[in-house]
């Protein structure tokens, strides 16, 4: 049995192929050594999938705009560099399943295994598929998609599961009465948590440091505040209105205890942090990214904010009042937060793990 996992460029394609790699070893009885992944040097797939055990090779594909233009041209070459690549592992190795989870590297393997009927599978993160995963549809043999907005993109695929992302057990384990005891917690305290992710976000930075300095008042709530380990320095340096009730921290490290300890959290339109928040039901404000490919985090949020879980606020429309009001509105309204958790837990997706390994053991006939 040869696996191939095809997927990179960012975390949010490379830790869903990761938990599919694991979940085939741990359910569906698929040696380790027998999974091999397919990324670039470029991405973070280089470094984040030899940590995890796993065997890698790289081809040489990249994105490029539909623009003309010298890294369009340099683009173009690098793609029909990947597709050579790509069918040379695929003929070579001959694998029994290719797996793709997103970014443009998935592209060349998919088409090549489809092309020599290898059974194949998508994993699409996000509420609006990528380029690669709409153009690769009407060729793989399953779908698996994360928000029941995608499907109406893959009406020519064979077949299309909601399975919604895979999720770190931890995730769903943790007590949200035990979580808040952690973290010295009042009954009577409101917790708030703001993130951008690992990287940070200038524009959340920003008015986060706007609020706190201008807009906060002792005891309005409790603050957990990442603003990535790039700009933690410089945020620590600007805010002058240092409370006890404020923690400003480079990075969350304990993610699953302040998720569930949160009353609210604020924070980009990730697929897999919104994930995350959903599965555990927890209210939010989202302010997307607009320096994604498709404008993937507002679809996202859109698609959360529908279904009444979460306020969203867009980049050009945020400032420290604007992000104080609307929390404020929301924290001292608890029929309002009470019906964003609700709505937030319905649409969670908390089984995600064992929807895929009931497809994949569909395709490699394992019982």
């Amino acid at each position: 049995m040869k696996i191939f996992i095809a997927g990179g460029g960012t975390a949010g394609h490379i830790n869903p192929a990761l938990t599919i790699a694991d979940l085939l070893v741990s359910d569906l009885a698929v040696k380790k050594g027998d999974i091999t992944f397919i990324g670039t040097k470029r991405g973070f797939e280089k470094d984040l999938v030899p940590r995890a055990g796993y065997a890698i090779e790289f081809i040489t594909v990249r994105g490029f705009r539909r623009k003309i233009s010298f890294n369009t041209i340099q683009g173009i070459l690098s793609l029909m560099l990947g597709m050579i690549q790509a069918r040379h592992l695929i003929k070579k190795e001959k694998p029994d399943l290719v797996i793709g989870t997103g970014g443009y590297v998935s592209g060349p393997v998919l088409y090549y295994a489809s092309r020599f009927k290898i059974p194949t599978l998508i994993h699409e993160q996000n509420a609006l598929p990528g380029v690669t995963s709409k153009i690769l549809a009407k060729r793989v043999d399953a779908c698996a998609i994360s928000f029941e907005e995608s499907r109406k993109y893959f009406t020519e695929c064979k077949k299309v599961v909601l399975t919604g992302n895979p999720l770190r057990d931890d995730i769903l384990s943790s007590d949200r009465k035990q979580c808040r005891q952690n973290l010295g917690i009042k009954d009577n305290e409101k917790l708030v948590v703001v993130m951008g992710g690992s990287l940070g976000a200038l524009a959340i930075n920003n008015a986060m440091t706007d609020l706190i300095n201008n807009e906060f008042k002792d005891h309005d709530f409790r603050l957990i505040f990442a603003p990535g380990k790039k700009y933690y320095e410089d945020v620590k340096g600007k805010i002058f209105n240092n409370y006890d009730g404020i923690e400003i921290k480079d990075y969350i490290y304990n993610a699953p205890e302040v998720y569930h300890a949160a009353d609210l959290i604020i924070a980009r339109g990730g697929a897999m942090t919104i994930s995350e928040m959903m599965a555990i039901g927890i209210p939010s404000i989202l302010i997307p990214s607009a320096n994604v490919a498709e404008n993937h985090q507002e679809n996202n949020a859109r698609a959360i904010e529908k279904a009444g879980a979460c306020k969203v606020i867009l980049d050009k429309d945020l400032n420290g009042k604007v992000l104080y009001d609307i929390m404020m509105t929301l924290l001292l309204d608890e029929t309002k937060l009470s019906d964003m958790r609700s709505n937030a837990y319905e649409i969670g997706i908390r089984d995600a793990k064992k929807r895929i390994a009931d497809m994949l053991r569909e395709m490699i006939k394992v019982s």
